[in-house]
């Protein structure tokens, strides 16, 4: 994939329909069951930072980041979930996706992102594990794949507690 055949884009809203298909061929319908799923019920994304990746007129990925809080105290971004189509898995879709929303992120003001996912493909763009389970989400999730990145350097430093929807529901 050249940068030229990418072009990534906001979601304009007609994406919908393509966006549920590409995320359910790429982690099939059981995602809707896993604990960063419960967050997201009821909450729509951030429109300003929802993207979708195009080669032509096929969409071949979608990213979008969802409030969240941080022991009813913190305000945080969930990020994902992230999909990209597994024809052009690997050409770095996902990467370019990510360094799009992270920035107009960053640019909007938010300071920390949290997600659930792979560390060594997630911390080519900053992100590291969580230590010590300062973070917990609710439900099952492996601790090793709960990352964090820092917007604002020093935003995570007293950040502690359970993981929630944006309201500040605990699941």
């Amino acid at each position: 994939m050249s940068a030229q055949t990418l072009c990534i884009k906001p979601e304009n809203g007609i994406e919908t329909q393509l966006i549920e298909a590409l995320l359910d061929q790429a982690f099939g319908l059981e995602r809707r069951i896993l604990t960063s799923y419960r967050l997201r019920e009821g909450v729509p994304p951030i429109k300003e930072l929802s993207y979708a990746a195009w080669q032509g007129d096929v969409l071949v990925g979608s990213l979008r980041f969802w409030p969240i809080t941080i022991n009813q105290r913190w305000e945080a971004l969930l990020l994902g979930p992230l999909a990209v189509d597994p024809a052009i898995r690997g050409q770095g879709c996902g990467i370019a996706l990510m360094q799009a929303g992270l920035a107009r992120a960053a640019e909007l003001g938010h300071q920390r992102v949290i997600l659930v996912g792979d560390e060594p493909y997630y911390a080519r763009v900053g992100f590291a594990r969580v230590l010590d389970d300062t973070l917990v989400m609710p439900g099952f999730v492996d601790p090793d794949r709960l990352l964090f990145r820092e917007l604002v350097a020093g935003s995570m430093a007293d950040v502690r507690g359970l993981v929630g929807r944006a309201e500040g529901e605990v699941l």
